[in-house]
C-alpha cells in the first residue's frame, strides 16, 4: 500500500519530464516549417515534417499502449523520450547539412516520441482516487503550458548555444553544399531564417526528460495504480481477459474516446487555417500570435480548474459543456474578421477542446484498469492522432469550398453530433448499469 503523497511525488516527476519535452518539441516546431521550406526547396516541402510527425503519432500510439501495459509506465514513457533524443540529434545533423530526408526521419522519432509522452495524462490519472483523478489529469495538461511559454522563447538563446557550441550554421558553406541560395529571403540574416539552435536545446532538455523520468518515476506508478482502481484485477504482465473489439464495446469507452476525437479534430480544423484567414484579411503577424496565444492560453491555461470542475460535476455533464463551448466558438469565430471576434472564438476553440479531452481520458481511466487501460489508450490516441491529421489536411479544402464560415459550420457539426452520441451513449451505459 503506497501513501498518497508517493502518487504526488511521481505526478511532479511526470510534470517536469513533461514540461520539459514540451518546451523542446515546440522550439523545433518553431522553425520545423521554415527549415523544411529552405531544405525541401518548395513551398509543399514545408508542411511536411508537421504532417510527418501527426501520422507518425497516430500510427504507432497503439504500439506505445501496449509497450506500456507489458513493460511499465517508466520504461514505456523512457522509450518515447528516447526516440524525441533521436529525432533532435538527427534533425540537427539534417540542417547542419541540408539533408531534407533526414529532417522528416527527425519528425517522426519527434511523432513517436509524441505517441508516448500523450500516454502521460493516464499514467497520472491511474494514480489517484477516482474523485481526484481529473484534476490530476488537467494538471499532467497544464504541462503544455509549459511549452507554449518558453519552446518559442527558446529559439534566440538556444542559437547563441549552438554558436557557443560550434554547431551554428554559416551560410556560405551550406548554400553551396546545398544551392538554396534562391530559396533564402535577400536582405535577411541568415541566422534568423535557419538555425540549428532548437535542435541543439533539443537534444539537451530531453534528454534531461529522459534521465528524470527513468532514475525518479519509481516505484512503478502501474503497481501505486492498482491501489486505486474500482474494477476487478487484472494481469499488470501485459495480458488482458478482453480483447480490444470487447473492450471498445463498452459504452463509457466509447463515449470518452468520442468525446476526445471530436474535440481535438474540431479544434485542429479550426486552429490550423485560422492564420490564413487572418492573413487573407490583412491582420499583421503579431494580430495571428495574440490570436493563437488566446487559444493556447484556453487549451492548457485553465486546466487545473477544469480539473477540478469535472471532478465536482461529472465527466459527462462536462462534456455536455465542452460541445456547447465548441458549438459557441464555431458561431463566434466566423461573425467578424475583427480582433474581439477572433480572440473569443479561439480561446473558446482551445477551452472547449480542454474540456472534452480531460474529461475524457478521466473517463477512460476510470473504465479501464492495467495493460487494459493503456492498450485501449494507445488505440484512443492513434485514432484521435488519425482524425486530427485528416481535419488539418482538410481544413485548407473546406475553407476552398466555402471559406472561413464553411470551415466554422463543419466543426459546428461534429460538436452537435457529440452531443447527440453523448445522450445515446449515457442512456446505454445507464441500461447495461440497471441490466
Amino acid at each position: 500500500m503506497y501513501p498518497l503523497r508517493v502518487s504526488h511525488r511521481l505526478l511532479l516527476t511526470l510534470f517536469v519530464s513533461q514540461s520539459l519535452f514540451s518546451a523542446a518539441q515546440i522550439s523545433i516546431i518553431t522553425l520545423h516549417a521554415i527549415a523544411a521550406g529552405i531544405l525541401g526547396g518548395s513551398d509543399a516541402a514545408a508542411g511536411m515534417p508537421t504532417t510527418v510527425v501527426t501520422f507518425s503519432q497516430s500510427m504507432m500510439a497503439y504500439a506505445m499502449g501496449i509497450i506500456m501495459g507489458r513493460y511499465g509506465r517508466r520504461m514505456g514513457l523512457c522509450a518515447a523520450y528516447g526516440f524525441a533524443f533521436l529525432g533532435a540529434v538527427l534533425g540537427l545533423i539534417s540542417v547542419l547539412h541540408g539533408i531534407f530526408p533526414l529532417l522528416l526521419i527527425s519528425s517522426a522519432g519527434m511523432g513517436i516520441a509524441r505517441s508516448g509522452s500523450q500516454m502521460s495524462r493516464f499514467v497520472v490519472g491511474e494514480m489517484f482516487p477516482a474523485a481526484q483523478r481529473a484534476q490530476m489529469i488537467g494538471r499532467i495538461v497544464f504541462a503544455g503550458t509549459i511549452g507554449a511559454i518558453f519552446g518559442p522563447a527558446l529559439v534566440e538563446p538556444s542559437s547563441r548555444l549552438a554558436r557557443f557550441l560550434s554547431l551554428e550554421l554559416t551560410p556560405e558553406p551550406f548554400l553551396a553544399h546545398t544551392d538554396l541560395a534562391s530559396v533564402v529571403m535577400p536582405g535577411t540574416e541568415f541566422s534568423q531564417q535557419l538555425t540549428t539552435g532548437p535542435w541543439v536545446m533539443a537534444s539537451f532538455l530531453i534528454g534531461i526528460s529522459f534521465l528524470i523520468t527513468f532514475f525518479l518515476l519509481r516505484p512503478e506508478p502501474a503497481l501505486v495504480a492498482e491501489q486505486y482502481s474500482e474494477l476487478p484485477h487484472h494481469d499488470l504482465g501485459g495480458k488482458s481477459k478482453h480483447t480490444l473489439r470487447e473492450l471498445l464495446r463498452l459504452p463509457n469507452v466509447q463515449l470518452a474516446i468520442l468525446s476526445m476525437l471530436i474535440s481535438q479534430t474540431v479544434m485542429s480544423t479550426l486552429m490550423t487555417i485560422t492564420p490564413w484567414h487572418m492573413h487573407l484579411a490583412d491582420h499583421s503577424n503579431a494580430q495571428v500570435s495574440l490570436v493563437i496565444a488566446a487559444h493556447v492560453l484556453g487549451m492548457f491555461g485553465l486546466s487545473p480548474l477544469t480539473g477540478y470542475l469535472i471532478d465536482r460535476y461529472g465527466r459527462v455533464t462536462m462534456m455536455v459543456v465542452a460541445a456547447l463551448i465548441l458549438i459557441a466558438s464555431t458561431i463566434i469565430s466566423p461573425l467578424s474578421a475583427q480582433m474581439p471576434y477572433l480572440v473569443a472564438g479561439l480561446f473558446l476553440l482551445g477551452l472547449g477542446w480542454n474540456f472534452g479531452y480531460v474529461a475524457g481520458s478521466s473517463m477512460l481511466a476510470d473504465a479501464l484498469r492495467g495493460a487494459e487501460r493503456t492498450r485501449v489508450a494507445g488505440f484512443n490516441d492513434m485514432l484521435v492522432a488519425f482524425c486530427a491529421g485528416l481535419g488539418t489536411l482538410s481544413s485548407g479544402f473546406l475553407f476552398g469550398l466555402g471559406g472561413f464560415l464553411f470551415v466554422s459550420a463543419g466543426g459546428g457539426a461534429l460538436a452537435l453530433l457529440l452531443l447527440a452520441l453523448i445522450r445515446a451513449l449515457s442512456v446505454k451505459q445507464l441500461a447495461l448499469k440497471q441490466a
